[in-house]
């Protein structure tokens, strides 16, 4: 028999819907809303069906055992540091494994913003689910989402949840954009960033971790926005910048520094990046 809540050391905070309704035609929370948040320990038989899915979104994350989720008619096993993002409105149905129940943390979202989120995090109705990097990291805000819910639900305390739910969003979005560690393009990345003071070929670099030059840049194009080269060059320049922030070596020499030993070729590729000059740069008034 499936069980929506009741759960032993269960957490459970819900915003009182006409609070939701004023919040969501106020500035901020209209945005992003944190409607429900909750933890369910190893919640044996938990199971929600909805054929018309929810009016708000749901975000699931499984921190121990394991359950299911499906929607489409593509059911996905769940597992330990994974999410579950179901948009609003979608049917769905989820549960926990009958043999070794999920342990998660969850909230529920409303907002003319949430739908981007979601996307960036590269949910779609046929896949709902992400694996997490930075698990501990998800659970906390999710932990503190549960909390500051609990709290009397003025406007100011649904104005810092949101900002809370904000921030989990975009860290689903950056664990899906981020490479796994060890994949080829993680190891590409990781071996530009100790090589800055030099040149590399493309061709040798997707040799050493495996896989085609043209597969490597699609990799980076994914990962980065742009090319194994443009990564490199941004590396660069960031480097300069932090060398002409914090040094007072001339600036031929921050060129050398990062593998650009003509200074006239160095000052046009900065100039490129940023606009100005690293004279200029190492000039403006910071902090």
């Amino acid at each position: 028999m499936e069980r929506a809540e009741g759960f032993d050391r269960e957490r459970l905070s819900i915003a009182p819907r006409p609070l939701v309704d004023a919040a969501l035609a106020r500035p901020v929370t209209r945005r992003m809303l944190v409607t429900d948040a909750g933890y369910f320990p190893r919640a044996r038989h938990h199971g929600r069906h909805r054929p018309r899915g929810a009016a708000e979104t749901i975000a699931i994350v499984c921190v121990a055992g394991a359950g299911w989720v499906e929607a489409e008619g593509v059911r996905t096993r769940v597992g330990s540091s994974t999410a579950v993002v179901i948009p609003g409105g979608l049917a769905h149905s989820y549960g926990a494994d009958a043999t070794d129940p999920w342990t998660i943390w969850w909230c529920h979202v409303r907002g003319a913003d949430v739908l981007e989120l979601t996307e960036a995090a590269g949910i779609r109705p046929d896949r709902l689910t992400l694996s997490l990097r930075e698990v501990d990291r998800v659970t906390a805000l999710l932990d503190e989402i549960s909390v500051s819910l609990a709290l009397q639900p003025t406007p100011a305390r649904l104005i810092a949840t949101s900002g809370m739910a904000w921030r989990l969003f975009t860290q689903l979005a950056v664990d899906r954009a981020l490479p796994s560690e060890g994949a080829p393009v993680e190891r590409a990345m990781r071996y530009l960033a100790e090589r800055v003071d030099g040149r590399v070929q493309v061709a040798e670099l997707a040799a050493m971790v495996g896989v085609s030059p043209s597969h490597l840049a699609a990799l980076f194009r994914q990962a980065t926005g742009g090319g194994v080269h443009a990564h490199h060059q941004a590396l660069k320049m960031a480097r300069a910048r932090a060398l002409l922030d914090t040094t007072d070596l001339p600036v031929a020499e921050v060129g050398r520094r990062i593998g650009l030993d003509d200074p006239f070729y160095f000052s046009r590729q900065f100039r490129r990046s940023h606009g100005m000059s690293p004279r200029a740069y190492r000039e403006l008034r910071k902090g």
